[in-house]
């Protein structure tokens, strides 16, 4: 199969010219300081040892390790990024593991020419930033096995995230929000909050037996007032708002980020900041199978 992946999109190029060294930055944060969303449906996934698995997304690669973990030697694990420098991180974690039944490769989900060989799509924190999300989920279902399964997680509104809503509100206090030309990661962490929207896309692509779980729960967003704060400016809702701010939020740097720090300091909870979260595990099946 072929795995050379077509010109990248503006988000892709985003993602890696802009984005892929402040998510290495505060890859502790987001690896380990967000894994309640992922260890509570990971924990309730059964895989069939032997099973051939993909994961969208998959970042550092942990939760592809732990999906090559549990489906043995006999099965594989491929995982997809459309940022290289992450999974050379993988890659390096998946061999100090003794990791040798999953392969990472660089690629854009949305136009990866796959055959129907996959018994689980999974995904955590992927999903929200498709450019198209219908032919994306149309290429995952084109992935699957006849009765295939597809998990992925996504953030509920930001309503629902104290943690991202919070600091963007505190950021909005002193700069106007981004422009509609403004450079981004997709359609943000936000985009497939409403189950009602999601069910029609899942449809529309081909799945069925579709179900939403509601987990609500404590993330990490820094080991100290100051950490949270640094991660707030360089990514997420508050992030954006800063940079698409440009010489104005420089200006105003001082003041930002001295009202962060206050926002943030009453979540401080044994040295760490922790705030409230909420997320969709989303299933749904491609018909067919035994």
């Amino acid at each position: 199969m072929n795995q050379t992946p077509p010109a990248a999109s503006e988000y892709v190029e985003f993602w890696n010219d802009t984005l892929a060294e402040k998510f290495d930055r505060f890859q502790n944060i987001l690896m380990n300081g967000l894994s309640y969303h992922s260890r509570i449906p990971l924990d309730h996934l059964s895989i069939t040892p032997g099973s051939r698995v993909l994961d969208v997304g998959c970042g550092w690669g942990d939760t592809a390790i732990e999906l090559a973990r549990r489906t043995g030697p006999r099965g594989e694990v491929l995982g997809l990024d459309c940022v290289e420098q992450f999974l050379e991180d993988a890659r390096r974690r998946a061999a100090a593991a003794g990791i040798d039944n999953v392969t990472f490769v660089a690629a854009d989900v949305e136009r990866y020419p796959f055959e129907p060989d996959y018994d689980l799509c999974f995904s955590r924190f992927g999903m929200m930033f498709f450019e198209h999300p219908v032919p994306a989920m149309r290429n995952l279902h084109q992935a699957l096995k006849p009765g295939g399964k597809l998990m992925f997680i996504v953030w509920r509104d930001i309503a629902d995230n104290p943690w991202l809503g919070l600091p963007k509100q505190v950021v909005l206090d002193f700069l106007p929000p981004p422009g509609e030309g403004a450079r981004s990661c997709g359609p943000g962490p936000f985009s497939m909050a409403n189950p009602e929207v999601v069910t029609q896309q899942l449809e529309i692509a081909g799945f069925e037996s579709i179900a939403f779980e509601r987990n609500d729960g404590p993330v990490e967003v820094g080991d100290s007032v100051e950490n949270a704060m640094r991660f707030q400016l360089a990514l997420g809702p508050a992030g954006e708002v800063f940079r698409e701010a440009g010489e104005e939020a420089e200006r105003q740097r001082p003041e930002i980020e001295e009202a962060l720090r206050q926002a943030l300091a009453p979540f401080e909870k044994a040295g760490r900041i922790v705030m409230g979260s909420s997320s969709w595990t989303i299933t749904a099946l491609k018909p067919g199978g035994a």
